[in-house]
Formats: C-alpha cells, structure tokens, sequence
C-alpha cells in the first residue's frame, strides 16, 4: 500500500500545474455547494420559524358536513354484492361555533402544545392624521402567546401596559407608520357604522408586510363587542411540539372534530416551492464547477497513462497486475479528491460564516438585518458525495485503460 502510494504521488507530481488546478476546482465547487446551500436553507428555515410564530403550525376553522353517497357493488351475474358510503362532497359553516368544545377536544392531542381562539373582522382605523383598512384580531393573550411569538415581535412598547388595559390594541408596525402612531395614542376602530376608541398599547413586527400593515390585536371580549359576536369564533390556531406532523395532526383533527384544519405546509405550499426550486437550482448550477474539474482530472490522467506507459510496463513485469495498476490511477484521483474536499470543507465554513456577517435589510416574506444561514452536516455530506461521484468516475476511465495495456506490447515497441 504504501508502495502504491509513493507511485500515486510520483505521477500526480509530474503533472502538478494540472492536478493543482483540478484540485482547485474541486475545492471551490464543494465550498460554492455548502455555501449555496446553507444560504438557501437558512432563508427558508428562517421563513418557516416566521410562519410559525405568527401562525401557527396548524388553523382550524369551518365547520363542515360531508355529503355521503351510497355506491352499490354488482357481481358477474348481476346480483348485488354489497355497497359502500363514499364522501361525495362537503358542506362548509364559516368560523366555529363552540369554540370552547373544539379546544378542549383538540387539547387532548398529545402533539399539541397550546390553542387560541382568534376572532377576526374587517374595520376601518383611524388615527389623528389619516384613515387605513385594517383586520382586528381578538385574542386571549396568555392562549395566543403559547401558539405564537407575539410576545416576542413587540418592537416598541410594552406587552404589560396592552396586557393591564382593556381598551389597548397591538398595532402591526407597517401600520402604525402609515397612521403615525405610537404607543399612548388612540385609535378609532369603525364596524358596522359604530365607531370605538382604543389606545395603542405596543406596537409589533412579525417580518410579514401584508400581517404588519392590516392586524390590530385586542381582547377577545373587547372584539366580541366591537364585531357583535358575542359568541363563535373564526378560527382556532393552533401550537404543536413537533410542527413537522401537522399534516398528520390536521387530517385526525377533521376526522375526529368535523372541521378545517389546514397545516402550515398546506398555507404556506407556494413558498416553500419555490425555496425548494431555488435550493436545486443553485445546487445544478454550482454543481458545474466539479464537472469541469472532473473533466479535467480526467484529461490530466489520460495524459499520464499516455506519459507513463514505459513506467506501467516496468511495474507490470516487476508482478503487478492489472487491479494494481488500476488502484494506483485510482489513488491518484482519492488523494486529489480527500484534499479537494479538506479544502472545500473549510472554503465552505469560512464564506459561509463569513456572508452570514453581511449587512442586508430584507422585508417582505420576512425581515431581517442580514443574511441567514443554516448549519447543517448534511450540506458538507452532500457536497462531498457530489465531488465523489464525479472525480471517482473520471478517475475510473483512465485506470481501467492504464491496466488494459500489455507490458510486452509496450516493451517491443518502444525496442522499435
């Protein structure tokens, strides 16, 4: 083994300015793969912990009553078999109408870390400056805090002050800068042709434009009064200790409760679509770089087997066979790919460390003040497996075809 090495090493050498520019490839296409990567990911984690903590893993709503059918089963002689009920359709009741049944009974999931019951209605608010559509919100804060971040989104103010005051709103940041406020001021909230005062407690910010510049949170019996529903709810949102069963968990709850119940993956599907669409494309595109390194290990090694075929022809008559040979080409790829991806590791770690201190305002979807990053093992993994792959097949090619040669074919020639 070691002799093998030695020789590995000798002919890598007589190519140095090649093997080094292969190697150089590797290195930056497995640095560029782990760096896309954790970009991508962390954007995308970033945005889910978002949804989540404005959201909810799963909502529940609409009260529905599905349409049966009965569908009856004829055998060969046209005698009837038996039949079966089939679900045909569905016949949907807006919002919930025993709000305090329901979560008891979603309570009992053993999945599910906390409920809220939301009641939400379309307004009209007012400030002292200007006049804005907006959403209000009803909520028991102590419920809703479980199933959100809220507690934590409070960008100016305090939660205490909206927590000791009846009357007290949480306006979504967006909004608050459209109407000038702050908190301390009030705001006139209209429904329905009545109009009610209220005083900003906290203003907050989720990260999401479109909830910031509409939702104004207040007490569940403050909106009770506001909205003339003295009792129901529009939906139940809902907390889960394991977000990624929410699916799961929302197609028990329809079976068992006879209500709506969407999960996160399902509201937010277009999203992560299209995360998922950028995280491939950016994979394929820098993926690139470690073919053409391939292709160019390829080359070099071709070039040696032309190079070298006296050499091969010497350790053939010394006892080697052709397995020998073979190794030994592919040697010269393994030690060329190990130290590509050595590097690549550590390109990879540093840029990313290095681009997640990058300054940059992002508002939209979410918000943040820099770029986010996901570090996972499962990246370098990847990227290692990927460069595998590609410099062992180009490295296979020219070994097969050095152990091909015939040492005294080689040696008559080379007499001539």
């Amino acid at each position: 083994m070691l002799t093998n090495l030695k020789i590995a090493l000798r002919f890598l050498l007589a190519k140095r300015r090649s093997m080094m520019m292969s190697l150089t490839g590797i290195a930056f296409g497995v640095g560029f793969i782990i760096l896309t990567q954790a970009v991508t990911t962390g954007f995308q984690e970033f945005f889910i912990r978002t949804i989540l903590g404005t959201d909810g893993a799963l909502r529940v709503e609409d009260k529905f009553q599905a349409t049966v059918v009965n569908m009856s089963a004829i055998d060969s002689d046209g005698r009837y078999a038996g039949g079966v009920e089939v679900e045909s359709n569905r016949k949907y009741q807006e919002g919930v109408a025993e709000p305090g049944r329901l979560i008891d009974a979603i309570k009992r999931f053993p999945d599910v870390s906390g409920v809220s019951e939301v009641l939400r209605g379309n307004v009209s608010i007012q400030s002292a400056t200007r006049e804005e559509s907006g959403q209000v919100y009803g909520i028991e804060l102590e419920n809703h805090m479980a199933v959100s971040d809220i507690g934590r989104q409070i960008v100016v103010g305090n939660m205490d002050d909206f927590r000791k005051a009846p009357a007290g709103v949480l306006v979504g940041s967006a909004l608050a800068n459209r109407l000038r406020l702050r908190p301390g001021n009030s705001v006139l909230i209209s429904y329905g042709g009545q109009s009610t005062r209220y005083r900003v407690s906290a203003i907050y910010e989720t990260g999401i434009r479109d909830i910031d510049k509409v939702r104004v949170f207040m007490h569940l019996g403050e909106a009770r009064v506001l909205l003339h529903k003295p009792y129901g709810a529009s939906y139940l949102q809902v907390g889960l200790k394991n977000s990624d069963r929410a699916p799961e968990i929302a197609r028990q709850i329809e079976m068992i409760a006879s209500h709506r119940a969407a999960s996160w993956q399902e509201r937010e599907k277009v999203w992560l679509d299209v995360f998922r669409f950028f995280r491939i494309l950016a994979a394929i595109t820098v993926f690139t770089i470690i073919v053409v390194s391939g292709l160019g290990m390829f080359n070099t090694l071709a070039m040696i087997v032309m190079e070298k075929t006296r050499e091969i022809a010497i350790l053939r008559s010394m006892g080697y066979t052709r397995m020998d040979i073979a190794f030994v080409f592919m040697l010269q790829g393994g030690l060329v790919l190990a130290a590509g991806i050595a590097l690549g590791w550590m390109f990879g770690a540093l840029s990313t460390w290095g681009v997640s201190s990058v300054p940059v305002s992002v508002r939209g979807i979410f918000s943040t003040d820099h770029i986010v990053v996901a570090w996972d093992f499962a990246h370098y993994a990847g990227a290692a497996l990927a460069s595998s792959v590609v410099v062992l097949i180009a490295s296979w090619m020219p070994a097969r075809r050095a152990a091909l040669l015939e040492p005294a074919a080689i040696i008559r020639g080379a007499s001539q």
